[in-house]
């Protein structure tokens, strides 16, 4: 394959391709932006990862990219304006994700499907996922943002899986007394590149306009 941008197969309300698509933004890159819907995932994403799930990133040499992570260090790894794979805070960066994505994610998903997870009760789920948005809060006492007072790769990461636990119940989320992390989340959910994020576009159909997506 060769185009004149990479392709990115995404869909909006995804955290994991939320955070791909922040990526490209801090990173300033284009690309060209395919909503699907998940019910009917195009032939030609599936046909490049057959795993079925967003987001995935096809490069203009054919390369395919298919988790969420490398897209973001892919993206950040042509541009970095703003510094977000600083290295002197890249490994407690990873530290910080994997546990998001492991365990946070784990405790996540029952949280927000309670009722497809049946062994323990809601609320039980959610103080078991509390126990990571402790871990953020006592970070963000100290800094504005999770690593510092600037922006890492750490934050864009965690952000949409943190937005996605607090939408399953706003009134309890903000009830909590995570004082920092709301005002953190609250800071990405009024942040312009968080806005430009989650700009709504059609489902892609093969015979659309090309759809470019970048800062």
């Amino acid at each position: 394959m060769t185009a004149s941008l990479p392709l990115l197969y995404s869909f909006r309300r995804c955290p994991y391709a939320i955070r791909a698509r922040l990526g490209i933004l801090f990173a300033e890159q284009q690309v060209e932006l395919r909503e699907i819907v998940l019910k009917n995932k195009p032939s030609q994403m599936v046909a490049i990862s057959p795993k079925g799930t967003v987001p995935v990133l096809q490069l203009t040499d054919g390369k395919v990219i298919e988790e969420s992570r490398e897209i973001m260090e892919w993206a950040l790894e042509q541009k970095d304006p703003q510094g977000l794979l600083d290295a002197e805070i890249l490994s407690q960066a990873n530290a910080l994700i994997d546990k998001n994505d492991n365990d946070f994610k784990h405790w996540l998903d029952r949280y927000k499907y309670a009722d497809r997870h049946l062994e323990m009760t809601q609320e039980e789920y959610r103080l078991q996922g509390e126990e990571f948005l402790q871990i953020l809060e006592k970070l963000l006492t100290k800094n504005f943002y999770l690593l510092g007072d600037t922006i890492t790769i750490a934050d864009i990461a965690i952000m949409p899986f943190v937005r996605q636990f607090a939408h399953v119940d706003r009134d309890v989320f903000y009830s909590l007394s995570y004082p920092n992390l709301q005002r953190w989340l609250q800071h990405w959910l009024e942040h312009p590149l968080f806005l430009q994020a989650m700009s709504k576009f059609q489902p892609w159909q093969e015979e659309d306009e090309e759809v470019v997506f970048s800062a």
